[in-house]
């Protein structure tokens, strides 16, 4: 394989199609279905998906197709197909991945940017879904023609592009039934919806904690009534739903108190993650407010919580009305969204019995309390890395990045189809790489794709199919 003429055809593209391609992409406000329950009539995502079929149909890559699935009251997929080069086995599959729905908009733009109005400046293009995950598609077939470009060879090559993973890729198994074999059997995945630590070297990953996603409810009264009336007299619901939380959270740590959300972390992930750890250093950084602090001072001890140890996040609260028109009354109910982090290995369904039992046996008071379990999807750890695609990530990062090796690491997200094609095809080896660094602030305000990453990745997925179709005729 040519890289210099692979590395040329990939900036090439990035810059006179991919990046005006993303910033019409970033203008479509889709939002995942979990989010947005008339995204069907409001029809953003049909919008976003025919741009992406589009681009991809013009492709100038022999043999390509281009189809695009639709089920009755799901989202859609679109499926690219492009046949083996000559010289490789025919039905030696890869399957890479992508999807285009987005997180919600969210509050806290930085003046001058916003949600779906795209912006590039110092070498990011800001706005929602760009880098989580709308360039994978385009990275995708890119790389696969500059490989072809550059005289390399490729597998057969299968790109999957969902439009539900924001929401837990609920409509995802649907389409893979509905797809029958078309897959394949893939010896390996490549996937663009995940991090990298920092933007000096190509990163994989190695792990992906689980999700359970669901909503707590205290109830004390039928109705609000005048808190200089009720006050000290009725419980506060909020004050109920603290004191439930504190039963399956340390309130000063922040470390999760059930066992049925623990397990005993690898030896091989925990010696990753140090050697991670020894050389990110003072890197793992997060926008702290004031004078705010990780409760872990140790960066294995950062590392380690956010990829195998569990964590919650409340992301939203009802019955409390905003400040601007808070008036004095003791409130009814209070509800919450609990959002865990759980750890590869961790049956989803023992968790959400296990917090069920804890949350609302014997409430305080005893008030009405209800949690029910929403969404959950199961983490998942990759198979140990067979010495080809080692090598390939190390050499890809090397040419592509200025000389460093490929780096390993954990991630605390979820990606529910790496799961899926793990249980279902245990045999396949991962490239799970992406450009969610520092500063891209994926989900939150003032999401940034950096560009210059994106196409060092896309350059670096043409080398591994590379490596990968010389590992299967040899």
């Amino acid at each position: 394989m040519d890289r210099a003429t692979v590395r040329s055809r990939v900036d090439d593209v990035w810059e006179r199609e991919i990046v005006p391609a993303l910033v019409d992409y970033i203008r479509i406000p889709n939002v995942s279905p979990a989010y947005d329950a008339g995204w069907a009539a409001a029809g953003h995502m049909d919008a976003a998906v025919e741009l992406a079929r589009a681009w991809c149909a013009a492709r100038p890559i022999e043999g390509l197709t281009v189809d695009l699935t639709t089920l009755e009251g799901r989202t859609p997929l679109l499926l690219c197909e492009v046949p083996a080069t000559p010289g490789a086995h025919p039905d030696d599959t890869v399957v890479l991945y992508g999807h285009l729905d987005k997180q919600p908009p969210m509050h806290g733009w930085r003046d001058g940017l916003g949600p779906w109005e795209p912006v590039i400046d110092d070498g990011r293009l800001y706005g929602r879904g760009g880098a989580d995950d709308g360039y994978a598609c385009f990275a995708a077939l890119t790389a696969i023609e500059a490989l072809r470009l550059g005289a390399g060879r490729h597998g057969r090559c299968v790109l999957v592009v969902e439009c539900s993973e924001e929401s837990g890729s609920p409509d995802l198994p649907a389409h893979l039934e509905q797809l029958g074999d078309r897959l394949g059997t893939p010896s390996l995945v490549v996937c663009l919806d995940s991090g990298c630590a920092d933007y000096r070297r190509l990163w994989t990953t190695t792990s992906l904690r689980g999700n359970l996603i669901g909503t707590l409810r205290v109830d004390v009264l039928t109705e609000g009534v005048h808190s200089g009336t009720a006050g000290g007299v009725v419980p506060s619901s909020f004050r109920v739903l603290r004191r439930l939380l504190d039963r399956i959270e340390d309130p000063d740590t922040g470390r999760l108190l059930l066992p049925e959300l623990q397990v005993d972390i690898p030896a091989e992930r925990r010696r990753g993650i140090e050697a991670a750890a020894a050389d990110l250093g003072p890197e793992l950084v997060f926008p702290y407010a004031g004078s705010t602090r990780s409760p872990h001072e140790d960066p294995v001890d950062m590392l380690l919580a956010k990829t195998w140890e569990p964590s919650l996040s409340i992301t939203g609260i009802d019955g409390l009305p905003p400040t601007s028109e808070a008036g004095n009354v003791l409130l009814p109910f209070t509800t919450a969204t609990l959002s865990l982090r759980l750890p590869p290995g961790v049956d989803t369904d023992v968790a959400g019995r296990a917090l069920t039992d804890a949350l609302e046996a014997d409430p305080p008071h005893g008030a009405s309390v209800r949690f029910e379990v929403q969404d959950a999807a199961p983490g998942w750890d990759a198979p140990p890395t067979a010495p080809w695609l080692a090598g390939a990530l190390d050499a890809a990062s090397r040419a592509e990045f200025g000389g460093e090796a490929a780096g390993t690491m954990g991630e605390g997200g979820t990606i529910p189809f790496m799961e899926m094609l793990g249980r279902r095809f245990p045999e396949a080896q991962f490239m799970i790489s992406g450009v969610l660094g520092p500063g891209s602030n994926a989900h939150g305000p003032n999401e940034s794709l950096h560009l210059e990453t994106g196409r060092r990745v896309t350059a670096s997925v043409a080398h591994v199919l590379d490596a990968h179709a010389h590992r299967s005729t040899t």
